[in-house]
Parts: structure tokens; sequence; C-alpha cells
């Protein structure tokens, strides 16, 4: 474990690439500073009759824009220098994704498996009428979504919660990660995940890094090591084997399992739901202690689990030549000098993470604008295309098949949307990222960090705060 404490590990890294940077020193402060965290305690009656304290956190790192975003975890882990760390990736994952939010983080320190629904329902409610009372929630002020332990009921909660005693026409836009039906918007659960597939196939295209890490270019063949089957790992590792990726390891809490000639993800994660385990797992190795399956033999390694998990104790024997940070975190300053010491490619969390937040912000702004992507332009463009079908075949004397007229002349869905705008978005930031580290001659982290120092800046100085 490091003996940096995770905010001062992600001030580490701002600090190294601040220097790269040509700002006045206290504009980099003003940056680097968690603007407001806000610790509330409440009483939660258990189904029992009993009644106990509750502990929570929300923190808002950066009012350079509004609104805020960041998710909710519940978990025992949470604590303030924990959201606070996190707010503080979450500004600059919007700022290298161009997503015009400040970060923010929550969390809700409870061991979810411990109460009934109605007592998560009861905390959920209880902490949305705690930010609604501190005004650190709204559509125009701070915008939550699912993290860690959280997902679309909750979301639902909130935005009724929310609606309830604030309404308004834009009330949906306070939360994202909602449930379809209540404003979510399609392909946002999958959003994270599909990120972290898109940001490893584009790296995976770079023919000289390829080559500088003895690697052919491309994801198809390489070998992969998944650490968490939640909803970043799932999806991730999922979108990866149709990618022609070959999942080698799975790693969850309880343990993890190897096959050196591939997994099939979905056979894994229907196993894990029916018997609560993987291990045990058919045509496997199951390795008792979970980090020992990361040093496991691969090409890439995704962490999509939770922070701290490759430190100075365990980073000397990752043998991945590509580590892709799903989860926010899940490497150490300490360990990132070891990995890269030795050679390894480190897709920052800062980057590859960040295709929920995007999706997240498609949502809000189908919120804020009442009209589901598509729903105007879909039909046009449709006939649009059934009309040059038509054409064409009438002079060249073609004749499509049914099948070839309709895929042809498909409207994008409002999931084909979500999918292509967060393609676009992972593609340009992964080019902005690159062309600066080859300017700088820096690792991809400490690019990232830069792009979003500057970007950052510019908006600082256009409020007229800093010259």
């Amino acid at each position: 474990m490091s003996k940096y404490g995770f905010f001062e590990q992600v001030n580490r890294n701002f600090d190294k690439a601040a220097a790269y940077t040509k700002h006045d020193k206290g504009l980099l402060n003003q940056i680097k500073i968690c603007n407001s965290v806000y610790k509330m305690q409440f009483p939660l009656r258990r189904d029992d009759g009993s009644i106990e304290v509750i502990n929570a956190w929300r923190a808002e790192h950066s009012h350079h824009k509004f609104p805020t975003k960041g998710g909710i975890r519940y978990s025992m882990d949470v604590n303030e220098d924990e959201v606070m760390a996190l707010a503080a990736l979450m500004t600059y994952k919007c700022a290298v994704v161009d997503v015009p939010f400040g970060g923010a983080k929550g969390g809700v320190m409870i061991d979810k498996s411990a109460y009934s629904t109605a007592e998560i329902e009861r905390i959920t409610r209880r902490y949305t009428y705690e930010l609604i009372k501190k005004n650190f929630i709204g559509p125009g002020i701070d915008v939550p979504a699912p993290d860690y332990g959280t997902g679309e009921q909750e979301m639902a909660w909130i935005v009724d919660t929310y609606s309830s005693i604030s309404g308004g026409l834009d009330a949906a836009g306070c939360v994202t990660g909602k449930p379809v039906a209540q404003g979510g918007i399609r392909g946002r659960r999958e959003a994270t995940g599909r990120g972290v597939f898109f940001g490893v196939r584009e790296i995976c295209n770079y023919t000289d890094e390829m080559k500088r890490l003895g690697l052919t270019p491309g994801l198809s063949g390489k070998r992969v090591i998944i650490q968490g089957l939640g909803n970043v790992g799932y999806h991730a590792a999922t979108f990866l084997q149709e990618g022609g990726a070959i999942i080698v390891g799975i790693a969850e809490m309880e343990g993890g399992i190897y096959n050196a000639n591939g997994l099939d993800v979905e056979s894994v994660f229907n196993f894990r739901r029916e018997h609560k385990s993987l291990q045990n797992y058919p045509g496997s190795t199951f390795i008792s202690d979970t980090l020992k399956t990361l040093e496991m033999d691969c090409d890439i390694l995704i962490p999509a689990a939770l922070e701290n998990q490759i430190t100075e104790e365990n980073a000397a024997n990752i043998k991945a030549k590509i580590i892709g940070e799903g989860a926010n975190g899940p490497t150490t300053s300490a360990a990132h000098d070891i990995l890269k010491s030795r050679g390894a490619l480190i897709i920052p969390d800062t980057y590859l993470n960040a295709g929920g937040v995007t999706v997240s912000y498609f949502e809000w702004l189908k919120n804020l604008s009442h009209v589901r992507f598509g729903r105007m332009d879909r039909r046009f463009e449709e006939n649009s295309a059934l009309k040059m079908v038509a054409a064409i075949q009438k002079a060249s004397g073609a004749n499509f098949s049914k099948e070839e007229v309709e895929r042809l002349t498909h409207g994008p869905s409002e999931e084909d949307l979500v999918n292509s705008g967060l393609e676009d978005t992972m593609i340009t930031a992964l080019e902005q990222i690159i062309t600066l580290s080859n300017e700088h001659g820096v690792d991809l982290r400490t690019a990232a960090f830069i792009n979003a120092i500057d970007k950052i800046a510019v908006s600082y100085k256009q409020l007229g705060i800093f010259p």
C-alpha cells in the first residue's frame, strides 16, 4: 500500500504534469484544491426498529464549470480522502474528454449486503434530501451518477426524491444513469466498459507503440486479464472478447480464475451469479488470492474494480505489457513508476474510465432538451436513403435483397448515436493525449493531466479570475 493518501497521489500526478505547463502557481493551486466537501450523518431506522447513524460525503472538486458531476458509491471503504480524490479525477477526466462539467464524487459508508432493499431505499432518499438541503444536487448544480455499489435503482430513487421536493421542468437532469423509463439513455449501462474497449482497441492500432512493446498491431489475439466482474469489468471483457481478444483471466473479491486458452465471459458471469463465487469454474485454475491473478501471464491487464490494486508490493510481478485502468486510481504512483521503468504502457484512468461520464453528458443533454436522440431525424434519414437506393436500382438495374435494403437504409437509433458519440470522443481524446505525450516525451498519464490542466486553466482565465 502506498504511503500517500489517495488524494495526495492524485496531486502528485498533477504536480508532475504541471511542471510541463507555464501557468501561474496560484492558478495551478486553484485547479488542484478541492473546492467543497460536505460530510453528513443521518439516522436510519432499520427494519427491526433499531436506529443506526449513517456517515456520508459529497465532494465538489472544481467549480470552473457547472454543474459538477460524479458518481455515488456505497462501500465501507468510503471516506473523505477517497471522495476528494475521486472528485479530482472526475475534474480531470471531464476535461480530457471535453465534457463541460466540474468534478464531484459522493459516498455512503455502508456494506450494502447488510441492508434490505427497503433500508437501501431509505438511505438513498435521506442522502438525497441532505444534498438538496445544502444545495449539493440539481441539474445546474451537481449531478450524481452510479458508481461502485449503486446502479439504476438508486438513481431512480434519487430523481424521484429530488422531483418531489424541488420539482421543475428539468428535474430529471439532477442525476444520470437512470432507468430509460425515468429519463435515462440507452447505452449508459455499458458506457464505461465500452469506453475501455474503444480506448484499448485504439492503443493497439498504434503500430509504433505495439512494435516497442513487442506486440503485433490490432486487438485480435491479445491475451487479457480483467479484474472485476461488475458493470465496468463485465462489459469491458465482453466487448474485448467480441473484438477478438482472448480473456485468459478474471479476478473477483473471492479470488480469480485463469485459463491460458481463454474463458467465455458470459459463461463465467452466469456461473458466478449462480454460485456466488468463481471457485470451481470448469476448465480453469482457481487462484485464492485475487491480486495474484493480476500477476499471471497476459498481454493486457484491465484493473476494473477499486483503487490501489497495483502497488509497489506487486507491481514488479505484473507481466502485462499494457495496463488499461478501467477503475479509478487502481495503480498507486509508486507502482506506476515501477511499471513504467520496465517499459509497460499504462492507459490512465483519467482517459480510459471516461466512457461513463461521456454518456452521462449525453443523458443530461437529453433531459434538458426533452427530446430522445434520433427522434427528429431518424425516419427522414431512412426515407432519404430509401430514395437513393431506389434511384441506384433503377439506374443500374441492380436488385437488392430486402435485407440489403434494410442494412443500407437503417436510420440511427438513440443507442447507435450514443455509441457513435462515445467512440468519437474516445478516439479524439486519445489523439490529443498521444500528441502531448510525443511533444513532451512523457507517459500517457502525465500527458492526460497536461491536457486537463491546460483546458481547465483556459476556463479560469475566461472567468477573469486569473490573468
